[in-house]
């Protein structure tokens, strides 16, 4: 009996039969265009094939010079170019899997002058104004996605995604807002839809029958002069007429101010989308969007709200994703926690793409976990993301490893992190963390506080200390008042807190400690009726775009957040996830402060002066969220005593608190020694 029989039953489209409902979906690596790209990426696709996936689709790659995402983006025009794609195409079927390739023009979104668009309506989000095409310009496009496609087939590629959501190119021709034409591709819906039509159209005929051809549906939109649900379900069933094998759900676009895929988005909240399109159509139906565990995905197709799941970044966490719930062992996942912070913040920033959770994703090339020359006893101090990291890469590798930890649980900082409404994803990288430490016989001393003494005696060939950081307390009188407490005492410590707060330092702690005292406790980020209240989602679907007013939530506190710093509070914040930050506190009422100087704490409240302005907060609790100094106390001890010794994690480099660093950095070393 299969463990997930709906997730893992194949799916037969006609001409050929995936072997599960698992798409791995779509996602610009930073490969296309680096170095030795294809090489590297030919083995990041290929270890996801072994691992089971039913069908691979790639990054975007661009049909033209214009639909490039910036000015050097990966493009596909030429036999020359697809020869590279045959390294991609060679590797997954070796592993035997299947793989197609997304084609994408970023139309308006494009970070470069020479974007285009179908009118000349500028991005909320870029700065360039795009070229409106002419009717020559469009036909020359659609050829261009049509040569695109014959050439991806060429290169060996199984199919092709055309790329009609999230704002790009062909949802900018299909959404009023964007299309303000009044030739025959623009005005009424069917002249509107008349581009993504055309293009499905000849691609088909270009690519023949037996050729897999996805096409990418903005399902939701998410903005204001989107499209409505009508024209959605019209345009699904032309798509199928058209010639398409499978319908992918695309859900807002870039523009939107609506979370989509972020850790505080409940699990498979958005399948009620796919869910009013089955039946309307007769070709499978992909769900996506936060599914990131087997259990997930299985209830829904269980529920029959979709016909495929797609499942993009949990790929990046753990390539063996469906091989180990084939397995029967999804307790081994390494479970996307959709923090997106070395992912998507990586690709809008021109960085290669991996994983907070998985450092390895795209470098598996270079992280090459190989069994050491010589077996050596290894010391870890701090069971903290650093030193899980590095136990655990290290003790795969054959070392034997001694964990101590001076706390009863291992975790370190993220146990601060997981108290935080939204982040309880963090619990399933505790869950994978333990399973590793057992299962590779990680010697896991907790509730152990190790001294230099023990270190030095112990005969280990490597000490590694990875005691993380200690709060930094700023030089604020009456700091030594009751009302004052760390952002240690009131998630770690559960201290009380009362009606008026100020939190002292808009950082990422600041940031969470001022979401956890505002937290409405109606659990909106695991009950999506309440997510989707908040956000102004209909999911009624009765307006274009599906969004409504956002109902403002009823918040315990009231909180203050203050920032020395004259920047925009926030700035420092993740690229994809910090606006979402800083609206949540907005929709609760918080006050966010910058370019304060701090003067005195007394019976008052809280004595600040802003652009030369002195003004006094009455509260009742101060939080002191003022950064952090490494914990290296031991360390210094281990390096004046002559020990060979190394520090990794917050003990080497407090700046945030950094699990992304921590656990790359823990990696890389567990592969090095």
């Amino acid at each position: 009996m299969s463990p997930y029989p709906h997730l893992l039953s194949p799916l037969n489209l006609g001409f050929t039969t995936l072997p599960n409902r698992v798409l791995m979906g779509s996602m610009h690596l930073g490969l296309e265009e680096a170095e030795r790209g294809f090489e590297r990426m030919a083995a990041f696709y290929a270890e996801r094939a072994r691992g089971g996936v039913g069908l691979i689709v790639t990054g975007g790659i661009a049909p033209d010079e214009r639909g490039r995402p910036t000015p050097v983006g990966a493009k596909l025009t030429t036999e020359t170019e697809a020869e590279q794609h045959a390294l991609l195409t060679d590797a997954v079927h070796r592993e035997g899997g299947r793989i197609a390739m997304q084609i994408l023009h970023t139309g308006r979104y494009a970070k470069h002058p020479d974007l285009a668009a179908p009118s000349a309506i500028r991005a909320p989000i870029n700065r360039y104004v795009p070229h409106a095409l002419t009717d020559d310009e469009v036909e020359e496009t659609i050829e261009a996605f049509v040569r695109a496609a014959g050439l991806a087939r060429a290169a060996g590629y199984d199919g092709v995604e055309i790329m009609g959501s999230e704002g790009y190119l062909i949802n900018e021709f299909i959404a009023p807002a964007t299309n303000h034409r009044t030739d025959h591709w623009g005005g009424t819906f069917e002249n509107r839809i008349r581009f993504p039509l055309e293009i499905v159209r000849r691609v088909r005929e270009r690519v023949g029958a037996d050729f897999i051809l996805i096409y990418r549906l903005s399902m939701l939109d998410l903005v204001p002069g989107g499209s409505s649900l009508e024209e959605v379900l019209t345009l699904a069933k032309a798509v199928e007429t058209a010639g398409a094998t499978i319908i992918n759900t695309g859900i807002g676009w870039h523009e939107a101010r609506v979370p989509t895929i972020a850790t505080s988005v409940p699990r498979g909240a958005y399948a009620w989308v796919t869910d009013r399109l089955m039946g309307a159509v007769s070709i499978p139906l992909v769900a996506s969007n936060r599914i990131n565990t087997p259990e997930a995905a299985e209830q829904l197709l269980s529920e029959g709200r979709a016909d495929m799941v797609s499942m993009a970044r949990p790929f990046l966490a753990d390539p063996r994703f469906v091989a180990k719930a084939a397995a029967g062992r999804p307790d081994t996942i390494n479970t996307c926690i959709g923090c997106n912070q070395a992912c998507l913040d990586h690709a809008l920033k021109g960085k290669i793409t991996s994983c907070l959770v998985n450092p390895r994703a795209c470098h598996e090339t270079e992280l090459v976990l190989s069994p050491p020359r010589r077996r050596k006893r290894l010391a870890v101090v701090g069971a903290g993301p650093a030193g899980l990291a590095l136990s655990v890469t290290a003790a795969e590798r054959g070392h034997d490893v001694t964990l101590f930890e001076a706390a009863d649980e291992i975790g370190g900082q993220l146990n601060l992190a997981r108290q935080v409404p939204g982040k309880s994803e963090f619990d399933e990288t505790l869950r994978y963390f333990r399973g590793r430490l057992e299962e590779h016989d990680v010697d896991a001393r907790l509730g152990t506080r190790v001294t230099a003494d023990t270190l030095m005696t112990g005969s280990y060939d490597e000490v590694v200390i990875a005691t993380g950081v200690t709060p930094r307390i700023p030089a604020i009188p009456g700091l030594d008042r009751s009302e004052v407490v760390s952002y240690l005492d009131v998630l770690r410590d559960g201290a009380p807190v009362g009606r008026r707060v100020a939190v002292i330092g808009a950082g990422g702690i600041g940031f969470d400690v001022a979401l956890y005292l505002t937290d409405t406790g109606d659990g909106a980020s695991r009950r999506p009726e309440v997510y989707f209240r908040h956000w102004g989602v209909d999911t009624a679907y009765r307006t274009r775009g599906g969004l409504c007013a956002p109902e403002r939530p009823t918040v315990p506190r009231t909180v203050h957040l203050l920032q020395r710093k004259a920047d925009k509070v926030g700035a420092g914040l993740g690229a994809t996830t910090g606006w979402i930050h800083r609206a949540e506190l907005t929709q609760r009422g918080v006050t966010m402060v910058a370019g304060v100087t701090y003067r005195r704490i007394d019976d008052e409240g809280l004595h600040i002066t802003v652009e030369g302005e002195e003004r006094v907060i009455p509260v009742d609790t101060v939080v002191l969220c003022t950064g952090q100094e490494p914990s290296r106390v031991l360390y210094d001890e281990l390096r004046d005593a002559g020990l060979s010794v190394q520090v990794i994690g917050g003990a080497d480099l407090a700046t945030e608190l950094d699990a992304k660093r921590a656990i790359r950095q823990g990696t890389e070393l567990g592969a090095a020694l």
